[in-house]
C-alpha cells in the first residue's frame, strides 16, 4: 500500500464503504481530513453554518438511504452541538457516523484546550464511541463503525480523531466494505405466528422501526392484503404503509384517533413489526398492559434488549423488519378469515378523521392541506421537527410511499429544515416540502445559507403564530392564563429567505397559498413560505381560549 496520512487512510475508508456525502462544520483539529477530501471527487462536502445542523443533515440521509450519514466536526463546542443529531439517531434508529477532531495525543488528560473524553460524554447517546490513537487501526475502527451503525437496531457511532494521528503516514491495508449484518426469523417462529393468526378474531398490524426498505414495505402490503389485516403505524413511522391503502387505519401518534385506540385496545392479537413501543406509541404506557399485555402480543425487533423491556410478548422475533417482512411471503394465508371487513372498518374510520375542522384566522389550514394533498405527487418528502403545526401535517397527510417521512421520533426542534435540505441533496429530483414552527425554524434557520451553496431547493413552510405554541397550550391546560417565556418576536419571514439568495412569500389569507406555493416550487431556488396564523388555532380540535376555560372550569371545581 502506498504512504498514506491518517486523514487520507480515513477518506480512502468512507470511499470503500460507499458515502458520498459529507456534512461538517471545519476545524483546525481534522484539518488533514478536509485536505484528502479535496482530491476526492466521489464525496460530496457541504459545509454547513451549525454541528446540530450538520448532525441532522447526516441523520436524514441515514434515515433517508440506510447507509451511515457522515458527520464531521471539530472538538469541544463542535461536538457538544453535534450531540443534538446523535440524540435524534439514537432514538429514531439511525444509521450515522460522527467524526470529531480531538486534542494531540500529547495533550490527553491535561483538560488542553477544547478537550473532552467523549467515550463518557456520548456514552448514552451512541451505540459505540470511541477514539482511534493508532493511525495504523483507522481501517479497523472504520469498517467496525460502519457494521455497528447499520447492525441490529440502527444508530450513531462516534469517532475521535486525534489530530496529530490524522498527520501521520503509514502504510496500512484498507478494510473490505461493510455488510450490515441481518437478523431473520426462524422457521418455528413463523410457524407459531402462523397459528396464532389462524386462531385470532380481531388481529391487526403494527409497523414501526428501522431498517425498512420498498422491498419490505411491499411484502407487508401484499401480507395484510393476503390476510385482510388492519393496518397501523406508529409515531412519525406512517410512510411503512400507504396511507390511501383500504387497509391502512391510521397512525399511533400524538392524540391519536379514539376509533383507533379503542380498536388497538379490543384487537386479540397485535403483531408488531420494528416498533419499541414508545411512551408516544403508547400514549404514555397506557395503551397496553404492562408488563404482560391483554392481547396476543407478536413483537418483532432488531434489538433483542428491546424485546420484552417493557411489555413481555407471547412471541418476541428477533429479527429486522425488512427480513422479516420479507419472511411473511412465505406465510400461508388464513382462508376466510373471520376478521375480514375490519380492515375497510378501520380505514374508514380513519378517513373520518382525516376530514379537518374549520380554524380560527385567516388562513384555513384544512384548505392548505388540502391543496398539498391535490397537487404535490406522492414521492414528495416531507419534513417537520417539533410543535404543534406538525399535527396538520400527521394527522391530515397521506404518506403513499416508503422513505418520504422525515421526522424525528425523539420529538427535537429544529429538525425539520436541515432533514430537508438534506433530502433535496439526496433526491434533487424529488419536491421536498418542510413544515416548520416559528420557533422551530429560527432554530437552524442560519443553514439557508447551506442549502444555496449545495443548490438544494426545498420549500419550507412557516406557521407563524408568533407564540412557542406546545408550551404554551400546555401552560393553559395547567397554569391557566398565566402565561410565561412564550411569546416570540420574530423577523419577516420572507424577507429572511431572500437575504440569502432564496426565495420569500408571505401569506396572509387562504387564496394567497396556492400562488405562493405554485411560485416557490417554480423558483428554482429554496423557498419560504411564510403563513401568518391566528395563535388561536393550536389544534384542530381546540383553541387556547378553550383550553383555558376548560381548565380554569376544571379548577373551580
Amino acid at each position: 500500500m502506498p504512504i498514506r496520512t491518517g486523514g487520507q487512510i480515513l477518506v480512502d475508508q468512507l470511499k470503500i464503504h460507499g458515502s458520498d456525502h459529507v456534512f461538517c462544520v471545519p476545524g483546525e483539529s481534522y484539518l488533514a481530513v478536509l485536505d484528502a477530501l479535496y482530491d476526492t471527487a466521489e464525496i460530496k462536502t457541504h459545509t454547513c453554518r451549525h454541528e446540530g445542523n450538520a448532525a441532522m443533515m447526516a441523520e436524514a440521509h441515514g434515515k433517508l438511504t440506510n447507509r451511515p450519514g457522515i458527520c464531521m466536526v471539530t472538538r469541544g463546542p463542535g461536538a457538544t452541538n453535534a450531540s443534538s443529531g446523535l440524540h435524534v439517531a439514537m432514538q429514531d434508529a439511525t444509521p450515522m457516523i460522527l467524526f470529531i477532531g480531538q486534542v494531540a495525543s500529547d495533550q490527553v488528560e491535561r483538560e488542553a484546550f477544547q478537550e473532552i473524553d467523549y467515550r463518557r460524554m456520548f456514552g448514552q447517546v451512541t451505540k459505540w464511541t470511541a477514539q482511534i490513537d493508532d493511525v495504523s487501526r483507522l481501517p479497523e475502527f472504520i469498517a467496525r463503525a460502519f457494521r455497528v451503525a447499520t447492525s441490529g437496531r440502527p444508530g450513531p457511532v462516534a469517532l475521535a480523531l486525534p489530530e496529530d494521528m490524522l498527520t501521520r503516514a503509514i502504510d496500512v491495508a484498507d478494510a473490505l466494505p461493510f455488510t450490515p449484518l441481518e437478523s431473520w426469523p426462524g422457521p418455528l417462529q413463523m410457524s407459531q405466528l402462523r397459528a396464532m393468526l389462524a386462531d385470532a378474531q380481531r388481529p391487526m398490524l403494527l409497523l414501526g422501526g428501522a431498517p425498512w426498505d420498498k422491498t419490505a414495505v411491499a411484502a407487508v402490503h401484499r401480507f395484510s392484503e393476503a390476510n385482510q389485516l388492519p393496518v397501523a403505524t406508529t409515531f412519525r413511522r406512517a410512510d411503512r404503509f400507504d396511507n390511501a391503502h383500504p387497509l391502512y387505519a391510521g397512525d399511533l401518534g400524538i392524540g391519536p384517533n379514539p376509533k383507533l385506540v379503542e380498536r388497538i385496545e379490543g384487537s386479540d392479537l397485535l403483531i408488531v413489526i420494528g416498533a419499541r413501543l414508545t411512551e408516544m406509541t403508547t400514549g404514555g404506557y397506557t395503551l397496553l398492559d404492562i408488563p404482560v399485555p391483554s392481547q396476543t402480543l407478536v413483537h418483532v425487533h432488531p434489538d433483542p434488549e428491546e424485546l420484552g423491556r417493557v411489555y413481555h410478548p407471547t412471541l418476541a422475533i428477533n429479527a429486522t423488519p425488512r427480513e422479516f417482512a420479507n419472511a411473511l411471503s412465505e406465510l400461508v394465508p388464513v382462508p376466510d378469515p373471520v376478521w375480514r371487513g375490519t380492515g375497510q372498518a378501520a380505514h374508514a374510520a380513519y378517513a373520518e378523521w382525516q376530514v379537518c375542522p374549520p380554524n380560527p384566522g385567516d388562513i384555513q389550514l384544512g384548505a392548505v392541506m388540502e391543496w398539498l394533498e391535490s397537487n404535490m405527487p406522492p414521492e414528495t418528502i416531507y419534513t417537520n421537527g417539533a410543535g404543534n403545526f406538525s399535527v396538520w401535517l400527521h394527522r391530515f397527510h397521506r404518506y403513499r410511499q416508503f422513505a418520504t417521512e422525515l421526522a424525528p421520533t425523539s420529538g427535537s426542534m429544529g429538525y425539520g429544515f436541515p432533514a430537508a435540505i438534506a433530502a433535496a441533496i439526496v433526491r434533487p429530483d424529488t419536491p421536498v416540502i418542510c413544515f416548520a414552527g416559528d420557533g422551530d425554524f429560527l432554530m437552524s434557520a442560519q443553514d439557508m445559507a447551506t442549502a444555496i451553496a449545495a443548490g438544494a431547493i426545498p420549500v419550507t413552510i412557516v406557521f407563524n403564530n408568533g407564540i412557542l405554541g406546545t408550551i404554551r397550550m400546555h401552560q393553559e391546560n395547567h397554569y391557566p392564563g398565566r402565561i410565561s417565556a412564550t411569546d416570540l418576536v420574530n423577523p419577516d419571514f420572507a424577507a429572511y429567505a431572500r437575504a440569502f439568495g432564496a426565495h420569500g412569500e408571505t401569506v396572509n389569507t387562504t387564496a394567497e397559498f396556492a400562488p405562493a406555493m405554485e411560485r416557490a416550487l417554480a423558483a428554482g431556488t429554496a423557498a419560504v413560505v411564510e403563513l401568518k396564523l391566528d395563535p388561536q388555532a393550536i389544534t384542530p380540535r381546540t383553541t387556547l381560549d378553550k383550553l383555558r376555560e376548560t381548565a380554569l372550569e376544571k379548577a373551580r371545581r
